[in-house]
């Protein structure tokens, strides 16, 4: 027969090792009006998928900068213009990969470090 107080036992080991693997992961320490230090999880909010999302975008626009200073202007206008001719997902692309200012001023950079 086993201890009756077990399941209990077995209930708060539980919770302690769920709450030490949550501070784990981050701390925030706050002072009670009393003066006990108490330690809190890091409340795990959106800035995984915005840090994914940013990183994401800057790949893209790289990749575009790249292309057009390798290709050059004129080229790679005109194969962009070639996709936005294309079905809807080639028109996607040929929106997305759109010379805008940013990639535009990234590929001079990149051609005049290059030199």
């Amino acid at each position: 027969m086993a201890y009756a107080g077990s399941q209990q036992l077995e209930k708060r080991v539980t919770k302690i090792e769920a709450r030490r693997r949550a501070l784990s992961h981050g701390v925030v320490y706050s002072v009670n009006q009393d003066g006990l230090i108490i330690a809190r999880p890091r409340r795990r909010g959106m800035r995984r998928p915005l840090h994914l999302a940013f990183f994401a975008l800057g790949g893209v626009i790289a990749f575009k900068a790249v292309l057009y200073a390798t290709l050059g202007g004129a080229t790679y206008t005109n194969r962009v213009n070639d996709l936005a001719s294309g079905t809807v997902i080639e028109q996607a692309g040929a929106w997305v990969m759109a010379a805008d200012p940013i990639t535009v001023w990234l590929a001079l950079q990149g051609k005049m470090l290059l030199r």
